[in-house]
């Protein structure tokens, strides 16, 4: 097949759960035989490329702002790919998706796979919120496929719209724990000698509570923020603020790599506080790497964790430090739990690509 991905920033890198997923689904169909192209968006801040392990990446311009971002890019892509003879168009995320009904003029097959109601975070307001909800009822009515990440989404999707749609969860690429070396060298942590968090820094990933709440307690494990700020200045400034005075808080930024895997072979806890979700990646990674978890008891944390994981009421920063400490006093026995085997035999990549590819055909068959 001939099939184009649009919604992600920009593939290769990890800028967000979609990035990976878009990646991921990419290289592994382009090595299947199939003619892959992604559309990037374009950055001042790095070099484009045109290919990426088989892959063929188109890069389109954008207005780097957060309000424009997703709109101008969407719609340029969504143009460009009425004129590539794609077999189907995959769109991810409902924002980009709001385009779709163009090649649904055009009779162009069109899958969707809603990664989130990310609407309804505390990121989102104004226009945003108006243009992503908008994209979600363009999507109930046009979409050929509907692939959602959690049952909850499935529900929901059927309750308000009648419309079906196929469940199909992330995968995770399982690596092999890495000794603490280079985060040893550039921020003094050693095994099991810290807190992470890996998120984007936004609204509605709960970080704030989770500073606050690590501010109350009495520990020597220093909590480390892992992750960028795009379109979020106001409110990672506003973070940095709340973390002035306590030195055992570091914000790491961005990370991936071996220095990504290194943070999470070490860990002595993964806490994941968000507000809201389509799948958490990062929660799955942390869990394929057999570190202790504490999230909120979100739909979507508590459908992946299962039992694999510790929960709070999420944004109760109450019960986050009550959690927190109880989850520190028994570190021990939280090791002792293997949701390694549990992430290898549930959350496979190639099952994801044989999924999807069937969801693809259906469409073509619509």
């Amino acid at each position: 097949m001939k099939i184009a991905m649009i919604g992600h920033k920009r593939i290769p890198g990890r800028e967000g759960g979609i990035e990976v997923v878009v990646e991921e689904l990419s290289v592994r169909m382009a090595a299947l035989g199939h003619k892959v192209c992604v559309y990037n968006r374009k950055t001042k801040r790095r070099r484009e490329r045109s290919e990426y392990k088989s892959v063929r990446i188109i890069t389109v311009p954008t207005i780097e702002k957060k309000s424009t971002d997703a709109v101008v890019y969407s719609f340029l892509a969504t143009i460009h790919a009425l004129f590539g003879k794609y077999d189907v168009i995959h769109y991810h995320a409902l924002g980009p998706s709001a385009m779709l009904f163009i090649p649904h003029l055009f009779h162009i097959p069109t899958v969707v796979t809603v990664h989130g109601l990310n609407y309804k975070t505390p990121k989102w307001r104004g226009f945003g919120e108006k243009y992503i909800y908008w994209g979600e009822k363009i999507t109930a009515k046009y979409a050929d496929e509907i692939i959602v990440l959690s049952k909850k989404q499935k529900e929901y999707f059927k309750k308000k719209y009648h419309r079906e749609s196929t469940y199909i969860p992330n995968g995770i690429a399982m690596d092999t724990p890495l000794a603490p070396k280079i985060i040893k060298e550039r921020w003094g942590l050693e095994k099991q000698g810290y807190i992470l968090m890996v998120s984007r820094i936004v609204p509605g990933k709960g970080i704030e509570h989770l500073v606050e709440a690590y501010k109350r307690i009495d520990t020597k494990l220093p909590l480390v923020l892992a992750g960028e700020s795009r379109f979020a200045e106001k409110f990672y400034q506003e973070l940095k603020e709340q973390i002035a005075g306590d030195s055992r808080i570091l914000m790491v930024g961005f990370i991936s790599g071996d220095v990504l895997r290194e943070m999470y072979s070490n860990a002595a806890l993964f806490v994941f506080p968000s507000e809201a979700e389509g799948m958490p990646l990062s929660l799955l990674e942390a869990l394929s790497y057999n570190v202790p978890c504490l999230v909120s008891d979100i739909p979507e944390n508590l459908e992946v964790a299962q039992d694999y994981a510790q929960s709070f009421r999420a944004g109760d920063i109450d019960d986050l430090e009550k959690q927190l400490k109880n989850c520190l006093a028994h570190r021990k026995e939280l090791f002792v739990r293997e949701s390694r085997s549990y992430i290898r035999e549930n959350y496979n990549w190639d099952n994801v690509v044989g999924k999807t590819l069937k969801c693809y055909e259906e469409s073509m068959k619509k």
